[in-house]
């Protein structure tokens, strides 16, 4: 019996190409070299495709081509990357990496707001520098955790979970998101720049897409204040790059730390220059532990179509009704 086609968009981790290898008739769209080509030739037999990350964007385009797409397994909990609305106009299901992920991500969040607020970063390159024996000590951090508010920005899965982190370092917590919550104790605002303004600390978790871009503009910015500090571990996109940017120069904010940024790893190389910026390259969920998780995810998301079962984690766009 032929196995199924899939379409690989993107380099993926070693486990999971070696699983997909062994299910189903893979076609490597990253290593072609001719992309248009090989699409016309197994399009019109591809079920599956395995995409996340810095992979093309599996949009109304590549489906139009792919006529019997059935799913898109997508590793990441981010899938801006698909075009939900014309999957669910063709009846593909998308799924995600969603829950494996949430604590190293919500650990990441936590490390740079300290990072951030308590100079942690700098006050390291001061010791690494010899500056340490040869000046005295770093200086005294302006800024501390005893007196901060977070307001995060998107209170999901993830959101909750640097909530209670920040709970347990005594911050108070608030949130900002679509819609208010009932099972929450957290207090709701509707409008970011209000909640930016009364709370100066800003941690960001929204998916990304066009209705979170720029969500994080210069209106909000400027409500944080110059003790303000922003942190993002949701996507570039969601922060006009070129508003922070400006604010951390003029330092009408205090500072920021970032996990994601616009065109990774390609990031805006005016952020190398910035004082104010700690600056990681994208490791919310790096970890050995937690990647393989979302890999595994991945590859069961996909064996539950071969085995005509239900996915594991259908994104909410494509709810799941059969194959």
């Amino acid at each position: 019996m032929s196995k199924i086609a899939l379409l690989q968009t993107g380099k993926m981790m070693p486990m999971i190409e070696r699983q997909i290898a062994e299910a189903f008739e893979v076609h490597r769209l990253h290593e072609a070299k001719d992309a248009a080509a090989l699409i016309a030739r197994v399009g019109p037999r591809v079920e599956a495709v395995a995409t996340g990350g810095h992979a093309a964007r599996v949009d109304e385009a590549l489906m139009a081509r792919l006529p019997k797409l059935r799913i898109v397994s997508n590793f990441g909990v981010g899938y801006d990357g698909v075009d939900t609305a014309a999957a669910k106009a063709r009846k593909i299901i998308v799924t995600n990496t969603p829950d494996v992920l949430t604590e190293e991500v919500a650990d990441t969040a936590l490390g740079l707001l300290l990072m951030t607020v308590r100079e942690l970063s700098k006050a390291e390159q001061h010791l690494r520098a010899g500056r340490w024996a040869r000046e005295g000590d770093y200086r005294l951090t302006p800024m501390t955790l005893r007196d901060r508010k977070i307001g995060i920005v998107g209170l999901g899965r993830i959101g909750k979970a640097i909530a209670r982190r920040c709970e347990v370092l005594g911050c108070p917590v608030v949130y900002y998101g679509r819609s208010k919550q009932g099972d929450v104790a957290y207090s709701y605002y509707s409008d970011l720049a209000a909640m930016a303004r009364d709370t100066g600390t800003l941690i960001v978790i929204t998916p990304g897409g066009g209705g979170t871009k720029n969500l994080i503009d210069a209106r909000v910015l400027a409500a944080l204040g110059p003790k303000g500090v922003l942190i993002n571990v949701s996507r570039g996109s969601v922060v006009d790059e070129a508003a922070l940017i400006a604010a951390l120069k003029a330092r009408t904010i205090f500072a920021a730390g970032l996990d994601v940024f616009m065109n990774e790893p390609h990031i805006n190389p005016e952020f190398l220059a910035l004082d104010n910026a700690v600056l990681l390259p994208h490791v919310g969920s790096g970890s050995v532990h937690t990647r393989d998780g979302m890999g595994q995810l991945v590859v069961d998301n996909l064996a539950a179509y071969l085995a005509r079962k239900p996915p594991l984690t259908p994104v909410v766009e494509t709810p799941f009704k059969s194959w």
